[in-house]
């Protein structure tokens, strides 16, 4: 290492220099990575294969991939979906196809967030892959099964990884306190137990997020008597927030909660798994959406309002933004919540769907086709307003014409639907 690679070194975030480089140091991911793990076996004996990792950010994938490519004597090359395309997966798949012929070393296609790679970008590597050109191993935070091609995932094989526990955090900050090479070994650090906690806690299992908060500590924190203290209060200062990111199925299992909050007229509950959404940073007009839905959906004719007062708060929040415009949106969510409930609407439309598709039959009864070339009194039609607003005459075709989909339920201003219909019909 020359003058030059040791600035570089220095310069680099600590948790990028603290990568382990065998599985021995390896933390975490023990129902993966363990002495009689099927990974580690097929590592030792090089007969990986291609592989998916994917899991939170901060618990180790990139690690991992960099070991397998190190422990088996492969060549690593590193790509990232966000800023790779074809050419550079090609130029890739060309040198390892050499480096195999001449060298008889494999390549290992290293591709960080590989979801976000196109189904072109996947397809350009599935002939490498399958005839063992390369060793794809690919990280991700997203579900592969949902986000990427079943043609890659077939010709791979997946592991999950799962969050970091607290244990496992702070053993890999104390790795880093006291690594002299690579971490904070050659600082005069004094850290309370209570700050390491803090860290390990806070950082909600990212070794990443609490490796990068000890060296924010340590670099901004003045010496006394040459010694860097390092105490609860300063940990605080230097990991403020508890990392609130999400990923794909965890953001689909918060949004099922939400509506399912509202449904069940808990207000408290869809106020909290908004609020806990919109803090990860999902986009608020996600929640506003699915809002306007089930104020039709799960309140519908039984408050009428709430779709207008959810309507009103997607605007309300799409013109003033956050944070002032979480308040009509939370007025709105604590309507619907608390709002008499029916279903009738959704079950009205799901039975008209399937009359549309089921009937044979669907002629317009004569009493309501177009009078453009017709009379109305040739047709028979009676026009409601010359009979006090309502008279008794078909509207559906023949096949259908005794079918109800709407039925009022007895909830909220409903009742006083089912009170008219009934009238209407005594009338008729």
């Amino acid at each position: 290492m020359d003058i030059f690679d040791s600035v570089e070194n220095k310069s680099r975030p600590l948790a990028d220099r603290m990568r382990v480089d065998s599985l021995e140091e390896f933390i975490g991911q023990e129902h993966i990575a363990s002495e009689n793990s099927l990974l580690r076996r097929a590592i030792q004996a090089d007969r990986l294969g291609s592989c998916i990792f994917y899991g939170p950010t901060g618990c180790g994938k990139t690690t991992l991939a960099h070991i397998i490519a190190s422990a088996t004597g492969g060549i690593a090359v590193k790509l990232n979906a966000v800023s790779s395309g074809v050419a550079d997966a090609k130029r890739v798949i060309a040198e390892a196809r050499d480096n195999r012929r001449l060298y008889g070393r494999n390549t290992y296609l290293l591709l960080d967030e590989c979801h976000r790679w196109s189904k072109a970008q996947s397809d350009s590597v599935l002939e490498a892959i399958e005839c063992g050109d390369i060793i794809f191993i690919g990280s991700t935070t997203e579900n592969p099964n949902i986000a990427m091609t079943n043609a890659i995932i077939s010709r791979c094989r997946v592991f999950e990884f799962k969050k970091l526990s607290e244990a496992n955090i702070l053993e890999g900050l104390k790795n880093a306190i006291g690594d002299k090479e690579k971490g904070l070994g050659n600082y005069n650090i004094k850290i309370e137990d209570k700050a390491l906690e803090h860290f390990a806690w806070v950082s909600d299992g990212d070794m990443r997020v609490a490796l990068n908060a000890l060296e924010l500590a340590v670099l901004t924190t003045q010496q006394l008597n040459n010694v860097i203290n390092i105490t609860l209060e300063v940990a605080e200062q230097s990991i403020q927030y508890k990392s609130l990111a999400i990923d794909k199925n965890k953001y689909y299992d918060m949004l099922s909660a939400f509506c399912k909050s509202l449904r069940g007229s808990d207000s408290d509950a869809a106020l909290y798994w908004a609020e806990r959404m919109i803090a990860a940073g999902i986009d608020p007009m996600i929640i506003a959406r699915r809002l306007i839905v089930h104020s039709s959906e799960d309140v519908g004719m039984a408050n009428p309002n709430a779709l207008l007062l959810s309507v009103a708060a997607m605007n309300a929040l799409e013109k003033i933004g956050l944070p002032e415009g979480k308040i009509p949106l939370y007025q709105a969510i604590i309507f619907v919540s608390e709002a008499s409930k029916s279903n009738s609407v959704v079950v009205a439309k799901y039975a008209v769907e399937l009359a549309v598709k089921t009937s044979k039959d669907d002629n317009v009864p004569m009493t309501l086709v177009d009078t453009s070339y017709k009379n109305d009194k040739t047709t028979g039609y009676k026009y409601p307003h010359d009979f006090g607003g309502y008279v008794v005459q078909q509207y559906l075709p023949n096949s259908l014409k005794c079918e109800v989909f709407y039925k009022p339920s007895n909830n909220g201003y409903e009742k006083d639907l089912v009170r008219a219909k009934t009238t209407k019909e005594n009338k008729g």
